[in-house]
């Protein structure tokens, strides 16, 4: 029997954990930004390789993100963003 697939998902308080369930949304560790996984800014990254994947981080929720101290996306959020914004 195989081990069930782990995910390392950023919890609230910026701490790492492991989950049966892979994140909903994606995020920068250095820049601090979260998004939905089909952000087009994010694939595009991805693709150009380098270090992005490397400072990819997984959240399970947007409130969690927030929590952890990331900003929403203004590409693939950007009514998100504006809110944001108009907060700081």
């Amino acid at each position: 029997m195989t081990e069930p697939v782990r995910y390392r998902l950023i919890a609230a308080d910026g701490s790492v954990i492991s989950s049966a369930a892979p994140g909903t949304f994606g995020g920068h560790r250095r820049r601090r930004v979260y998004g939905r996984l089909d952000c087009k800014a994010a694939r595009r990254a991805l693709a150009l390789g380098g270090s992005y994947a490397q400072q990819r981080v997984f959240f399970t929720d947007e409130a969690t993100a927030r929590a952890a101290g990331y900003r929403p996306c203004a590409t693939c959020m950007p009514d998100e963003y504006k809110a944001w914004k108009a907060r700081r």
